[in-house]
């Protein structure tokens, strides 16, 4: 599959359904139709409606929809987002509430790479915006990177990572989210190891494969049931003409998509069903609960492919981060060496991607950080979604995490740092 043409036959297919759906609600919508009413008619553009603006969003990079914020002077304040680093594979962005006072937590927010954009963090971004300054990692979608930027694996990613941590300073908190969280705990620990002055003061993984093989799930066994060999032959394939990053090979957002879609297919069957029915009868909206989820949920980006099968090999099948073996730019990493960098875990008792016990198995690889700066916490009843944007995190998750950044805010104790020379991460190292 690693043709454009197999590429191109997936958008293909894409514009002609995104075509189809324009096609019929036109064709329905005539005037002259009215004079003879059909309940068809009224169902066929409907579904023309429908079908239109599913396929049309998944290859639109969803706005980040914050505008204004209301502070505790009762004014609303414009909300800019300000690219702070920029670089071929993503940018670190800063969320800044125009004439606020700037707030005494400063977080990063390490969003996952794994098919869809930052913006599904859009929540979590606004529930921390109240009283916090919000970063965030916004990556890039690889068919619109050019060749010439070079390749993007686990390795780039982790000193990316290190990259925005040392431009942010030492005053910073971390929360990864899902996916980037073993990551981001090797890259807390290369700057531990390499340069402890620019470490975060604490850092939160939350819903993260840290170990994969502690709680087994779907994702994992199917990490483990095929070889690598089958997943470049069957995932991967190469950008088209139309796109940027013309001949680049990806993991497709589609292919992705389509995975996602098959976990819950009857679910997701019903939901568009359901909102057929709706807008036939006149009852949907724009941003109804329908378009809001769903404008996000399609919304797709391409993966590198050199990431997303450097991720699979030595994230979920060798355990590299697990065994604490993992090596960046020909350094091996020792998670031993955060000493100074509060660590907290949260999961979910319903997660069905990541599953209590893989992420917590952080804690016992930091062997050097006293038992004081780490913190765990199961969240009962919750799935993977709802730790980090649904009900559970507004109402207990952000709470605890912020108790902890506010906990461990006060003044580090003095690091010896190792002599050791840390290379410097510029646009070439990606």
């Amino acid at each position: 599959m690693r043709y454009m043409a197999t590429y191109d036959l997936m958008e293909t297919v894409r514009n002609t359904n995104q075509w189809l759906g324009a096609t019929a609600k036109t064709m329905a919508s005539y005037p002259a139709f009215s004079l003879f009413p059909n309940p068809a008619l009224e169902w066929a553009a409907a579904w023309g409606e429908v079908t239109e603006r599913t396929f049309e969003r998944m290859v639109v990079k969803p706005d980040w929809g914050i505008r204004t914020f209301t502070c505790e002077d009762g004014k609303d304040h414009l909300v800019n987002v300000e690219t702070v680093v920029e670089k071929p594979f993503g940018d670190l962005i800063h969320f800044d509430v125009s004439g606020r006072k700037e707030q005494p937590r400063k977080i990063l927010l390490v969003a996952p790479m794994s098919g869809h954009y930052a913006t599904l963090l859009r929540s979590t971004v606004k529930s921390l915006i109240v009283n916090c300054e919000v970063y965030i990692t916004d990556w890039h979608n690889a068919r619109d990177i050019p060749v010439s930027a070079g390749k993007f694996d686990v390795e780039d990613y982790t000193l990316y990572l290190m990259e925005f941590m040392k431009e942010m300073g030492p005053d910073t908190h971390v929360i990864a989210i899902c996916q980037p969280a073993p990551l981001t705990l090797a890259a807390t620990a290369y700057l531990a190891e390499m340069n402890p002055d620019a470490q975060p003061r604490t850092l939160t993984l939350i819903g993260g494969p840290i170990d994969p093989s502690a709680a087994p799930t779907e994702v994992t066994d199917f990490g483990h049931s095929v070889t690598m060999g089958q997943l470049e032959e069957t995932m991967i394939q190469r950008v088209g003409f139309k796109f940027k990053g013309v001949g680049r090979m990806v993991y497709p957002g589609l292919l992705q998509l389509a995975s996602f879609m098959s976990m819950n297919g009857e679910r997701h069957s019903q939901a568009f069903k359901d909102q057929i029915m709706r807008v036939s009868r006149g009852e949907a909206s724009d941003h109804d609960a329908h378009n809001r989820f769903y404008d996000e949920y399609l919304a797709v980006m391409d993966m590198p492919a050199e990431f997303y099968l450097s991720t699979v090999e030595r994230i979920f099948k060798n355990g590299e981060i697990a065994a604490n073996e993992f090596v960046v730019d020909g350094h091996k990493v020792d998670m031993g060496a955060i000493t100074n960098v509060a660590v907290k875990t949260v999961e979910g008792s319903k997660d069905d991607i990541s599953a209590p016990g893989q992420c917590v198995a952080a804690l016992d690889l930091c062997t050097s950080l006293p038992d004081d700066m780490k913190a765990s916490h199961l969240e009962d009843g919750a799935g993977h979604y709802g730790i980090f944007a649904g009900k559970s995190w507004r109402n207990n998750i952000r709470p605890l995490v912020l108790d902890f950044i506010d906990a461990n805010a006060g003044p580090k104790k003095p690091v010896v740092a190792k002599k050791a020379k840390l290379k410097s991460v510029g646009t070439d190292a990606a």
